[in-house]
């Protein structure tokens, strides 16, 4: 059995090959304030575009999709 609130779905991170599941902590912050908190630890969503989808179930997929840079 799970301790999930059924009411409220949860919401999914992904950054690149990483996949987060967001718990009470993140709940609250919406998807710049996520990029704020995760930039510290993921450097390479600071200007990554931003994908959100929603499952079937309800849950929320947050993606932050690396942009081509240019190197000089």
């Amino acid at each position: 059995m799970t301790d999930q609130n059924p009411t409220q779905p949860t919401r999914i991170l992904k950054i690149g090959a990483t996949r987060i599941v967001a718990d009470a902590s993140l709940s609250h912050l919406n998807p710049e304030q996520l990029r704020e908190t995760l930039k510290i630890t993921y450097p390479e969503i600071a200007h990554a575009t931003l994908r959100e989808t929603r499952l079937e179930d309800g849950t929320q997929v947050l993606e932050w999709v690396a942009i081509a840079g240019r190197k000089g």
